[in-house]
């Protein structure tokens, strides 16, 4: 079934490029031919056969729909590639195809081929993240006094500002790329363990193989082969998981702040996007939801992987099956929302004014702690409380503004002159850190961005 018509939607050209057919093909055919160019360094193979084996190391020349069809008898995509990759080397060398595939196993072709995809993937998902976050960055920096109404429990608190919530999703995208970062040397390894992982076809050459091997894929050799130990895979995917539910999380605040009760913040507008079939004034959130699909349904996948960590013995019977579409898809649809929240991030259209209107919707109440806690040092803390909670109650009921209210009663006038209520109630003296939060997600994000830099001179 072709996932063209919603791939545009969910997922990245570039990541479904990385696990389409004729990538994985790629992935195992990559291995294939370092394993001979690893052999032939060792002495294990003549150096001739090198050359007539990586010729035929190429996905194009090899039929998809033909090696699936095989997949069904044979239990998975390795035996038939190599069966088909013997074929094709036989057809010009006979004497080199005796030496394809030497000491390995299936699943070593598999899981290799899928390392050099994940880094792959993870190449291009490290270059989103770092754009994201910048992205992230110009905006908080931006808005970092820009208030709004901070909500809890989806009613209104006290004022926060938008560069504060900004930063916080900053701050959450630094992390998973530090997180990245710690990951990538226990991830990026070889697969080669041969039948049951002891590599015993090999004899004494065993080693020094999986050494040029390692070197040829310029992967890491780890200390033994891992073909039931799936703990690097599924670190990979909960990753991805983590990174999928930091950009939901961006999701769902935006599809709020968008909505028309709120109308605060928007994603940039284009035309048809956003549409509806039957209303036109409608401007729908569809990046905002492409995000949150993503973390609804990374979770599952994620279950999945690790459902699938206790396998059986030296090869797993239909738990390690259970991993080869689960990891690529969570890699796509990480891919598409990090594309969706590049584009929202960058684009954001703020409506400072609204924001403003929105915070007077309560008539003052949402200042209400700042009051609270002036007269607390005065009246001391319970006495505050109960005396601002009744000059609330008194303005909702009366339809008058707090600060009206507050002005009107004597217990509070006694301690609080007019200056000082105005200065309470006003939304832009109680922001508290927020501007030092900002600051505080723009220096660790640069300090990760410098670090990096200096990483790729180096």
């Amino acid at each position: 079934m072709s996932n063209l018509l919603f791939d545009a939607y969910f997922t990245q050209a570039a990541m479904r490029a990385v696990f389409c057919d004729q990538g994985r093909l790629q992935g195992m055919l990559d291995f294939e031919a370092a394993l001979a160019r690893a052999e032939a360094a060792v002495g294990v193979i003549p150096q001739t056969a090198v050359a007539p084996i990586a010729a035929a190391c190429r996905a194009e020349r090899y039929d998809a729909a033909e090696l699936a069809q095989a997949v069904v008898s044979a239990g998975n995509s390795a035996i038939p590639l190599v069966k088909a990759l013997g074929r094709q080397i036989a057809a010009q060398d006979p004497e080199a195809e005796r030496h394809v595939h030497r000491g390995a196993t299936s699943q070593d072709a598999m899981d290799s081929g899928l390392v050099l995809q994940v880094r792959q993937a993870l190449d291009l998902l490290d270059v989103d993240l770092a754009q994201l976050a910048e992205a992230l960055a110009t905006q908080a920096e931006r808005h970092a006094d820009t208030v709004l109404a901070g909500r809890t429990w989806l009613q209104h608190a006290t004022p926060v500002t938008l560069g504060m919530k900004l930063a916080g999703v900053l701050g959450a995208i630094t992390r998973h790329r530090q997180r990245l970062a710690e990951l990538r040397p226990r991830v990026l390894v070889l697969q080669f363990g041969g039948a049951s992982g002891s590599l015993a076809a090999l004899g004494a050459d065993a080693l020094p193989v999986a050494e040029a091997l390692a070197r040829e894929l310029e992967l890491s050799l780890p200390e033994q082969p891992w073909h039931t130990q799936r703990d690097r895979l599924v670190e990979v995917g909960a990753w991805l998981g983590l990174v999928a539910g930091s950009l939901g999380k961006l999701g769902r605040d935006l599809s709020l702040l968008m909505q028309t009760e709120a109308a605060e913040v928007f994603e940039p507008s284009a035309p048809g996007k956003g549409g509806s079939s039957t209303m036109p004034h409608k401007r729908n959130p569809v990046g905002a939801a492409v995000l949150i699909a993503a973390a609804t349904r990374a979770p599952g996948l994620v279950s999945t992987l690790f459902s699938a960590m206790p396998q059986e013995h030296e090869r797993s019977l239909g738990l390690w099956h259970a991993e080869w579409e689960t990891l690529p898809e969570l890699f796509c649809l990480v891919s598409g929302a990090l594309q969706q929240a590049q584009a929202i991030v960058a684009g954001l259209e703020v409506d400072a004014a609204r924001m403003q209107a929105n915070l007077e919707l309560t008539h003052g109440l949402v200042l209400a702690e700042a009051v609270s806690i002036a007269l607390a040092g005065r009246l001391g803390r319970e006495a505050a409380h109960h005396l601002v909670e009744r000059s609330c109650k008194r303005a909702v009921q009366e339809g008058r503004h707090l600060r009206q209210v507050l002005g009107d009663t004597p217990e509070v006038t006694a301690e609080l002159s007019s200056a000082e209520l105005d200065r309470l109630l006003d939304p832009a003296h109680y922001q508290g850190l927020a501007r030092a939060w900002v600051t505080r997600a723009l220096a660790e994000h640069r300090t990760l961005l410098s670090r990096s830099q200096d990483k790729r001179t180096a």
